[in-house]
């Protein structure tokens, strides 16, 4: 499977992190098929990533050309049932235990016998994920957490499940240098390593507000001229969302107690609608629409 160029390919979600994964696949030559629930969001993402593209010829990260084959291998597919043929398909719908079995448990009946599934959560454990599947299809799932923007981040945690298959392992992690990212391996706990690295920062950061120690702008100053951070904490937070770092850390708080308890601004900020994004007002500025 490590070999990309004309790989079948599918990813089920086509939000921001579903579409992209999708897109580099395409730019490396997979046959990819991106599925969403809802036909609005399917036809958003392709919209998206071919403005994404366009910018990305202007910078240039590849020429027309490239980006002309690439979209042309990326089709829609709005019935599972199309993923019938994928070696490799990925899930990166919403961050939900529920959500996400029921994805997998369809796919289950769907996808051939010798077929990858990947799951791209951030939080959950793999192996819980896998009681989604029949003992048999088990050994071939895997997890492959993505960072945001796909598109330009390098980094894949790669997580083993209690039954992943050591071959499935070396040969998704083959894959993923075959499409330009950088993965590592992670043992399969709740968080994995990066999220729970990266949210104790954001606690704490909250947390530096609540008290009055110092504004978010000045904070996400400090980070990025003090600690050499590429983004301060407060514009990630706008950028991926309140309610997904809430969410997340939610999960963690569940899992390993005080430590990732969320502060009670970002829940109060979330239910009042400051979630940032691109619709609602952040910690750093309000939203146009």
């Amino acid at each position: 499977m490590s070999g990309v160029a004309g790989m079948k390919v599918g990813v089920v979600g086509a939000g921001l992190m579903g579409a992209e994964i999708a897109l580099v696949f395409a730019l490396a030559g997979a046959d990819v098929l991106l599925n969403d629930r809802d036909p609005a969001a399917l036809d958003g993402a392709i919209a998206r990533l071919a403005a994404l593209t366009e910018r990305g010829v202007a910078r240039g990260f590849y020429t027309a050309a490239q980006r002309g084959e690439a979209l042309a291998r990326l089709r829609p597919a709005p019935d599972l049932a199309s993923f019938a043929d994928r070696d490799l398909v990925t899930e990166a719908v919403f961050e939900s235990l529920e959500v996400k079995s029921a994805v997998l448990s369809s796919l289950d009946g769907i996808c051939r016998g010798d077929c990858v599934i990947a799951s791209n959560t951030s939080t959950l454990p793999i192996s819980t994920l896998a009681a989604a599947l029949a003992p048999r299809r088990r050994a071939q799932l895997i997890g492959t957490h993505y960072f945001s923007p796909v598109s330009r981040m390098q980094l894949v945690e790669v997580i083993p499940a209690f039954d992943t298959e050591p071959a499935i392992v070396e040969d998704v992690t083959a894959t993923l240098r075959a499409i330009g990212k950088s993965p590592i391996r992670v043992n399969d706990v709740a968080g994995f390593a990066v999220n729970r690295l990266l949210h104790a920062m954001l606690i704490e950061a909250v947390k530096l507000v609540e008290e009055g120690v110092a504004s978010p702008g000045d904070l996400d100053t400090a980070c990025r001229l003090g600690l050499g951070h590429p983004i301060g904490p407060f514009a990630l937070m706008d950028t991926v969302t309140s309610g997904l770092c809430l969410q997340v850390q939610q999960i963690l708080h569940d899992n390993y107690g005080e430590r990732f308890r969320p502060p009670a601004l970002l829940k109060q900020r979330v239910a009042a609608g400051y979630g940032g994004g691109r619709t609602a007002p952040g910690w750093l500025e309000r939203a146009e629409a």
